[in-house]
């Protein structure tokens, strides 16, 4: 096997196994290489409280490390997402708050969307029902998200007097829907439904409520049954390339693409072809 920089999952002795991780703070199962993190305060529509956050910003840090996780699939309990910040147990607590606290809040929030890009695995987000604040900032932080018709996604920071700067929402969100659709949301507060979202290019499928979660795990399978280590790969030059000029990317990839040849995946897909068979991709 090459070990290859760049990628620590694949040193010796570096070995991070995710199947038995038990979650405090939300539900949390590996399945064939696809990992299901579930939003499990269905009761109030699955908010995020100062713990729930330190759990899943350790847990993204971790994935870099997964041997056995290869995608990830994050969703909500019952018929929503995720109504953002607990307004009790992290709204509430925040007017109490001097300045450094609040600062290391609002870190910490966006340590968890650095995290979430950083980690090499694809990250798919199953949207049903409410996904606002920071919630949407969850969303809009996975590679794809698929929703429903009644996805009700609204990044609401102005309704509370705050403005839509929140944890990357102004660097993100035009990169996806686009400026002028981007400032709208983000100044009006209002939610963008299932149907206008998959318009915009929010949604990158629209499924039937009962077969959401389905279809995504279904497609973080394919994923995990593909060269794992190209879609890491792909993953890091989709966030590295919009800091780069043309001519600085065409060069970035013609590395990247380089180090993906030197490895055993592409080497099975020569073989299969020839062989005229299917490759079966180990990762490495």
């Amino acid at each position: 096997m090459r070990h290859l920089p760049g990628q620590p999952h694949t040193l010796p002795g570096n070995r991070n196994i995710l199947s038995s991780y038990q979650a405090v703070h939300f539900g949390f199962a590996v399945q064939n290489g696809v990992a299901s993190l579930t939003l499990n305060r269905p009761d109030r529509k699955n908010p995020l409280t100062f713990d729930s956050y330190a759990e899943l910003r350790e847990l993204f840090r971790r994935m870099a490390y997964a041997n056995d996780v290869k995608a990830i699939v994050i969703t909500g309990a019952g018929d929503n997402f995720c109504s953002g910040g607990d307004v009790h147990d992290i709204i509430g607590p925040l007017t109490q708050l001097d300045m450094p606290g609040l600062l290391a809040f609002t870190r910490m929030t966006g340590d968890l969307v650095k995290a979430m890009r950083a980690c090499p695995q694809p990250v798919i987000a199953a949207i049903d029902g409410v996904c606002a604040g920071a919630g949407a900032l969850l969303a809009l932080a996975s590679d794809l998200r698929y929703g429903t018709v009644r996805s009700k996604t609204a990044f609401l920071f102005a309704r509370v007097g705050l403005a839509g700067c929140d944890m990357g929402a102004c660097a993100l969100l035009p990169r996806v829907i686009g400026q002028g659709r981007a400032a709208e949301l983000l100044y009006s507060g209002r939610s963008m439904g299932g149907e206008e979202g998959e318009r915009w290019g929010f949604f990158n499928r629209l499924c039937e409520p009962h077969s959401l979660l389905g279809e995504a795990q279904a497609f973080a399978a394919e994923l995990a049954a593909g060269p794992t280590f190209a879609h890491g790969m792909t993953k890091k030059m989709l966030q590295q390339e919009w800091n780069m000029g043309v001519d600085e990317a065409i060069e970035a990839e013609a590395q990247a693409q380089a180090i993906c040849m030197a490895t055993n995946d592409f080497h099975r897909a020569y073989h299969a072809f020839v062989a005229r068979q299917k490759p079966a991709f180990e990762g490495d």
